[in-house]
């Protein structure tokens, strides 16, 4: 185990009276609010009419920024800075899915930065800023974790990069399960697979027996469960519950507690999204079974370990490498049960795009720090 500092600031309201904490959350706070929602399903689901009416119940006075879309842009993070000053605001409220949080955690950090933004957090890694706006959430969408972290993922079109820094925790999130049942069933697998992702890309790292670890196979093994029953029953609201708070348990950062970590999936998948725009869960399928036949040989204990407590494979006459490689087929075969992606053709990616994407991709690794060309190998095998 290696030292760690923990603190999670978050309060979360879970459950279908969610919603109802949302006048005494609002009270906490004067009366500019920016509203910071997507694309329309907000609108078209009701969600956005019942939360208006709250605010001006609240006595609040809204100014909005709409339209942010599933890879939320760095343009639309200065439009929101923008908002921000303007309005003086005294709390950002995000209504929607990861990425409507990402992009208001990224407004709140940078709106009275004096730096450029981008440079300043991405690029150069540097400090929050020490004026920051206190940030709401009421979440659409299970899958990031983004409602109880202080991670943030921005795509910056004209660089052609898709990069994640850590900003700020939200003050509250409310998590209504039922809010999940509008999304579409292939989004919905999309975030559960992003949350079986930040799990393995915890786990697989150090070796030895961890609590850290234990917790993680389990949470694996419910999220397998429950992302099979809701590929039958998208309907179920005990599914997308446990769905729900899988998401928010599995990035809030305590299961990385103690722990090297690896995040090379992610990091391809961000150059991938850069480039093709896909869904980030669907480009995260794509390329796992691929990167961790391509990480066997330094990983090969805990592959063999994973495929016996996660995936329930016995051991019994199999040797350590053929128990890896079942486990990386069981994943295989459940992205293809579940109806996931598991080749970047299938995403819109190009040949032409793959050499452009391992050079542009951040270099992590767990077991193995990757190159650009084991990127560009990698992203072969999965085209």
């Amino acid at each position: 185990m290696n030292d760690f500092t923990y603190q999670n600031p978050t309060r979360i309201h879970f459950g279908k009276t969610a919603l109802s904490h949302l006048p005494s959350e609002l009270a906490r706070f004067g009366g500019q609010v920016v509203l910071v929602y997507g694309t329309g399903s907000v609108k078209r689901s009701g969600l956005y009419d019942r939360v208006v009416r709250e605010l001006e119940t609240a006595g609040k006075e809204v100014t909005e920024v709409a339209g942010v879309p599933s890879n939320p842009t760095y343009a639309k993070v200065l439009e929101g800075c923008e908002a921000v000053r303007r309005a003086k605001a005294d709390l950002i409220l995000a209504v929607g899915g990861g990425s409507v949080v990402d992009c208001s955690k990224m407004i709140s950090a940078s709106a009275y930065l004096e730096d450029d933004p981008w440079e300043h957090y991405i690029e150069k890694g540097l400090p929050l800023c020490e004026k920051t706006v206190p940030i709401g959430v009421i979440l659409t969408m299970a899958g990031t974790g983004s409602e109880m972290n202080a991670g943030g993922v921005i795509t910056n079109e004209e660089k052609h990069l898709k990069l994640g820094c850590n900003f700020l925790h939200p003050t509250f999130s409310l998590l209504d399960p039922t809010l999940t049942l509008t999304v579409p069933r292939g989004q919905m697998l999309s975030g559960a697979f992003d949350v079986i992702c930040h799990l393995h890309e915890q786990y697989f790292s150090d070796e030895g027996d961890q609590i850290t670890d234990d917790l993680i196979e389990g949470l694996l093994r419910g999220m397998i469960r429950e992302t099979r029953k809701a590929a039958l029953d998208p309907t179920d609201y005990d599914t997308r519950a446990n769905l729900m708070w899988g998401a928010t348990m599995g990035l809030n950062e305590s299961l990385g507690l103690g722990k090297t970590q690896d995040w090379a999936v992610h990091t391809i998948e961000h150059q991938v999204g850069a480039y093709t725009h896909c869904p980030h869960g669907q480009g995260l399928a794509a390329i796992s079974p691929a990167y961790y036949r391509f990480l066997l040989p330094w990983a090969q204990k805990k592959l063999a370990r994973w495929a016996q407590n996660v995936w329930q494979i016995d051991p019994a006459g199999r040797d350590e490498e053929t128990m890896a490689r079942l486990g990386i087929d069981a994943l295989e075969s459940f992205l293809h049960e579940v109806g996931l992606p598991t080749t970047l053709r299938e995403l819109g990616a190009t040949e032409e795009m793959l050499p452009r994407i391992a050079e542009s991709t951040l270099l992590r690794g767990g077991y193995h720090l990757l190159t650009a060309d084991e990127v560009l190998e990698i992203l072969k095998n999965c085209y």
